[in-house]
């Protein structure tokens, strides 16, 4: 029989499942390999295991809080479904012109990404609607139906909409939904004024895309999953994390799966917010390493940083614009093509490249013995004595370190005339000041300084890398916590049932109307209120309102948040002084005497967050931590191999300490102390990690 204070949480990454049960605030937890061809087979497997572990029937368990990189590696791969785009006549090639930026403008033989579609999937009906929402042209249904025949006979299995100006109104759309439903009952139908009711057609029409496109094989999975789940006699509720940093339901996650594209790394933002309310921490750097990439996000003031625009499947180099763009709530991180599982070669120029490629869990790296031939991430890990070839995932798996050795001398070694060891010391340097500098440009970015923040590392990756990266960027302190090595699973189970609903409507500060913008964000908040109610019917819900401004004539808006007051009681004089006040933050002064714009309003409904237990005292040292053994470690910052200490983390107490070169393990992941630092057990069990010997 469920149990409500049973709760899971679920993350399907692309190289290990994590699956994470709470009971009472205790927590047990387990890593599988993701499979591919059926993932919910890893998720039973990972279930059948905490709930043996922790002693209960899986009939118990009272929720499952469920994410997962499906949607993203569908992208990425194009596996997605045979989708066509219905378009506005003249507007059929927008997804693939782009925005016309380059995103490395002195690079003569730039490639572009091809869209998701084809031309030849691309079809237009002849309307238009201006950007008011005034009807320019009428649709006409004939036409309609004719284009629908012609998708009914290509058989497609899902259809994107996306008309021009539509989130000014939406009518048109309707209708094409409307007729696409009788002649191709059994398609799927997206429509950018639900999926992404803003201005900017490029951002739009390939959000639309992108949801019509991975909606078949979500929804088959999400399906496939329940059923999995109820034949093992799990009857409880299931919801899924999204991009923005909350939960959502089963039901809307399947006919919106596009808010599922960040779901994994979202909930490790969560968990980082969450560490960094227990410490009252406000600037800090959250590190998610785990096997095929890397996430770096700053949370200030307890609270991750939002977006609502993001980029994914970038293809040159991880560089900004040269992904597809997706247009919707999202927590705003940088991702770095480095995890575990991440491939190496020697480039043209003889330079070592890490990544975008990874090994995944199929086959994985040379050390996991299962066919993989190419130097990876955790092979370079295990030759530097930063893993126990016999202690890894719990002593679940054996490493081998030959493999490792053989991958890293052909793959790298003969090449550059290097012998493993230093192979491995050259791939890790790569991959540490890849994601070093990937932090750098994203603070300055932010006008942030990264030496005021403090680091907080998961993942099952992130602990081995993290001391060396606090000593590239120069960041004092660092923490682990408990569970680290499934920190996005555990994220979830902090996340608050959350939707947010947005829409585009032009207005200047000298036409303000107080009540049509009553009314609109009135509209919102009951629409995203809707949302949450399909979670929780009776839980309290709390509403957050933005508006998004910038001066006339300008490119791009920032976000101004409101009170409810303000947003409900509208006052010009209010917005612009508040607009002023962020402007000014940003850029350094006002711009006199220049009107202002609004271009997109957004409500975001959420159920008040979980109570943080903060540290009242943190941990002073009380002894060294027991020596479990010594093994060697090769430090990068001396450039030699040394002498650690090999430190069992659940004999660590409050107040425990072990100077550098040191490795705390444990079964989910392994923590390296470089020579430059000292760790100390905290309270809570976070293994706090500090500059100084």
């Amino acid at each position: 029989m469920a149990n409500s204070s049973v709760r899971m949480g679920v993350d399907i990454g692309g190289t290990f499942t994590d699956v994470v049960l709470e009971i009472d605030g205790k927590q047990t937890s387990t890593k599988v390999l993701t499979t591919y061809a059926a993932p919910e087979n890893a998720i039973i497997d990972g279930i059948a295991q905490v709930c043996a572990k922790a002693g209960i029937q899986p009939g118990e368990v009272g929720q499952i809080i469920h994410g997962t990189t499906l949607a993203t590696n569908a992208l990425i791969e194009r596996r997605g479904a045979k989708t066509a785009l219905i378009t506005t006549k003249g507007f059929r090639d927008v997804i693939e012109m782009r925005t016309e930026s380059r995103f490395e403008q002195y690079d003569l033989n730039l490639n572009l990404p091809e869209p998701l579609l084809p031309r030849y999937r691309r079809y237009t009906v002849e309307e238009r609607i201006d950007a008011r929402g005034n009807v320019l042209i009428t649709l006409d249904r004939e036409e309609v139906e004719a284009v629908a025949d012609q998708l009914a006979e290509a058989g497609y299995v899902s259809v994107a909409v996306g008309l021009i100006h539509s989130y000014a109104n939406d009518s048109h759309e309707k209708m094409v939904r409307e007729v696409l439903q009788q002649k191709l009952p059994n398609a799927m139908i997206s429509i950018s004024s639900e999926v992404s009711p803003q201005m900017r057609e490029y951002e739009r029409f390939n959000t639309v895309v992108a949801n019509a496109y991975i909606k078949p094989l979500m929804k088959s999975y999400l399906g496939r999953l329940e059923g999995r789940l109820r034949d093992e006699g799990i009857t409880c509720n299931i919801f899924l994390m999204h991009s923005g940093g909350g939960i959502i339901s089963i039901e809307s996650a399947a006919e919106f799966p596009v808010r599922l594209v960040e779901s994994g790394p979202a909930g490790g933002a969560v968990f980082a917010a969450h560490i960094a309310a227990r410490y009252n921490l406000d600037k800090v750097l959250s590190f998610d390493m785990g096997g095929t990439t890397a996430k770096i996000c700053l949370i200030k003031n307890q609270t991750p940083k939002t977006s609502r625009v993001f980029e994914v499947a970038r293809t040159y180099r991880f560089k900004k614009g040269s992904g597809m763009p997706i247009s919707i709530p999202v927590i705003d991180m940088v991702e770095i093509g480095a995890g575990g599982g991440s491939l190496a070669h020697v480039d043209s120029l003889r330079q070592i490249r890490v990544g975008p490629e990874s090994a995944g869990s199929e086959p994985g790296p040379a050390c996991y013995g299962r066919g993989g031939e190419n130097p990876a991430v955790t092979d370079a890990d295990l030759i530097l004595g930063r893993l126990d070839p016999d202690n890894f995932a719990g002593g679940t798996m054996q490493l081998s370190t030959d493999n490792s050795s053989r991958a890293l001398e052909i793959g790298l070694g003969e090449i550059l005339d290097m012998d493993a060891q230093t192979a491995a010391f050259g791939l890790a340097e790569v991959v540490d000041e890849n994601m070093a500098n990937a932090a750098r440009v994203h603070a300055v970015e932010n006008g942030e300084d990264l030496s005021e923040y403090t680091m907080i590392a998961f993942g099952g990756a992130a602990p081995l890398h993290a001391g060396r990266l606090c000593e590239k960027l120069g960041v004092d302190r660092l923490l682990v916590p408990p569970g680290a090595g499934v920190g996005s699973a555990i994220g979830f189970l902090r996340a608050p049932f959350s939707f947010e609903a947005n829409r585009s409507v032009y207005m200047k500060l000298s036409d303000f109307n107080p009540a049509k913008i009553t009314s609109l964000l009135k509209d919102l908040q009951s629409e995203s209120t809707g949302f949450v109610r399909n979670c929780d019917a009776k839980a309290e819900i709390l509403c957050d309102f933005k508006v998004y401004m910038r001066y006339t004539g300008q490119g791009w808006e920032i976000p101004i948040t409101l009170s409810q007051v303000q947003a409900l009681n509208p006052d010009a004089d209010t917005f612009l002084r508040l607009f002023e006040e962020d402007y000014t933050k940003l850029f350094g002064r006002p711009v006199a005497g220049m009107d202002v714009e609004i271009t997109v309003w957004a409500v975001n409904a959420t159920t008040p967050p979980i109570p943080v237990k903060a540290i009242i005292q943190e941990a002073g040292e009380a002894g060294l931590a027991e020596i479990e053994s010594t093994r060697q470690l090769f430090d990068p910052a001396l450039g030699e191999e040394t002498s650690a200490h090999v430190v069992l983390r659940e004999n660590m107490q409050s107040g425990s300490s072990v100077s550098g070169p040191a490795v705390i393990t444990e079964d989910e992941t392994t923590i390296v102390i470089p020579s430059s630092r000292r760790a100390i057990c905290q309270t809570d069990g976070c293994i706090d990690i500090f500059a100084g010997n």
